[in-house]
């Protein structure tokens, strides 16, 4: 046990391009441990929906090599967590094949742990006939088809599958954790180490998982040297600094509001938080705390494939246009909606967002009365084929290009269309079909790991 340990965190998302130099400056610092997120749910359903990564596998390497030198060289383990982005079990597999990739190019031998976080659907239905799943903030209730039709269904572990892991296998390299809460690996490497107060690593953990976006100007490389009481944030950039408003300040980044922080088994509550600073550059952190519920919650997030899309992209310059292009387009959807019953129906959507003019907004933006002096038009169909998304999408863009208005004078059209052919075909699109809240009988219930050893 240390009476303070060290946290080295290189980047808020594994993938994204590590400054080597203040990376290396990290662990030259007495870095204990190296840390870093590799997934979210912020480019929206499709990563876990259709497998995909949340970066490519030349960055993700790129990244691992450079942190893995850093670890090698201090003799400190790496954690991971949300492997791949989505957190499912290949993304794991393949992160782990990436970490042997290199160990074996540079001769090491490393013992990895692989955790999963994949829920079999038979699981969720269970509890979901039990009454034991119930909404994630703002999400529907839950049916049986949303958990049927989910391609991939996974839980965000806590810190307890991490710190059992390290626990019991205490000379550990790597942990690879699939779909975890942001800040678990952080607070169970705490944990591992005898810190006791919740609210210390839990708070430490929800700024370090970002990486230095809470320094001025925000960066990539931060040390946290966390005590009993109190955590200290420096960005390893001499270019950057914490201070306490930059610090305080992140705790309105992604979240619905900036005192309470909901997580696995409990509430974080930053009222009584305080931000002192130590020096020009290094911010001291204290008076958090904890709040555990009375049952023991995940976060489910499943993804299902909601139809095939294709979009089209164009501007307008005519001021007649533009300052009528509400009703415009409105009369344009009437007019699809007679041609294709599946729009009528709800079977197909089409919507057309309008940026220059609401297009960020949309119905919550309070500037309405003004005309632009142009406008880009990008308009998508989705439908439960992509030969009808590519039929209904090229009717909307003609439309779009020649359906008369109120005044208009050039007859010709007064659509600017960039790309030729002028509609797109995106494939699958997907929604969410679980974000939901599930009871467990323990936190390690849902959450399997394996060790094994690559590399040379």
């Amino acid at each position: 046990m240390k009476r303070e340990i060290k946290i080295l965190t290189p980047v808020g998302m594994l993938g994204y391009g590590i400054p080597e130099a203040d990376f290396m400056r990290g662990i030259d610092a007495g870095a204990d441990a190296v840390i870093v997120d590799a997934g979210s749910t912020d480019p929206g359903p499709y990563l876990l929906g259709l497998g995909k990564m949340i970066v490519a596998a030349s960055a993700l390497e790129r990244d691992l090599r450079t942190i893995l030198k850093g670890c090698r060289k201090r003799g400190i383990p790496l954690l991971l967590g949300s492997a791949g982005g989505p957190g499912i079990r290949a993304h794991v597999d393949e992160t782990i094949a990436v970490i042997g990739r290199i160990a074996a190019s540079e001769g090491w031998r490393l013992k990895v742990a692989a955790i999963y976080a994949d829920v079999d659907k038979a699981v969720v239905l269970q509890r979901h006939e039990a009454g034991r799943i119930g909404p994630c903030a703002s999400a529907p209730p839950a049916t049986r088809e949303d958990i049927e039709t989910s391609e991939h269904i996974v839980a965000q572990m806590g810190s307890e599958p991490i710190l059992q892991v390290l626990r019991e296998h205490p000379g550990i390299d790597v942990v690879v954790a699939g779909r975890a809460y942001d800040p678990a690996p952080y607070a169970a490497f705490c944990q591992f180490h005898g810190i006791e107060d919740p609210g210390i690593f839990w708070h430490m953990g929800k700024i370090m998982e970002c990486g230095a976006n809470c320094a001025e100007p925000k960066g990539k490389v931060i040390l946290a040297t966390v005590r009993q009481d109190s955590f200290d944030l420096e960005p390893m950039s001499a270019n950057e600094r914490c201070t306490p408003l930059s610090v305080a300040a992140h705790t309105l980044y992604e979240k619905t509001r900036p005192d309470l922080l909901s997580g696995p088994g409990g509430m974080l509550d930053l009222t009584g938080a305080t931000y002192v600073p130590l020096n020009e550059r290094t911010v001291r952190v204290k008076g958090s705390v904890f709040r555990p519920s009375p049952k023991y919650l995940v976060k489910l997030e499943g993804a299902a494939i909601a139809g095939q899309r294709t979009i089209f992209v164009g501007g307008i310059r005519d001021p007649i246009l533009i300052a009528q292009i509400e009703p415009f387009l409105e009369a344009l959807r009437k007019r699809l909606g007679a041609v294709y019953p599946e729009l009528a129906s709800g079977a197909a959507q089409i919507h057309f967002h309008v940026y220059g003019k609401n297009g960020v907004m949309g119905a919550l933006e309070p500037e309405k009365d003004f005309v632009p002096l142009e406008v880009g038009i990008l308009g998508e169909v989705t439908a439960p084929t992509q030969e009808l998304a590519n039929a209904i999408c090229s009717n909307a863009r003609i439309g779009v290009l020649h359906m008369p208005y109120k005044g208009q004078m050039a007859t010709a059209g007064n659509f600017a269309i960039p790309l030729n052919p002028p509609e797109n075909p995106i494939g699958p699109v997907c929604r969410f079909s679980l974000y939901h809240l599930m009871e467990v009988e323990s936190p390690l219930e849902l959450f399997p790991s394996h060790i094994e050893e690559v590399g040379a």
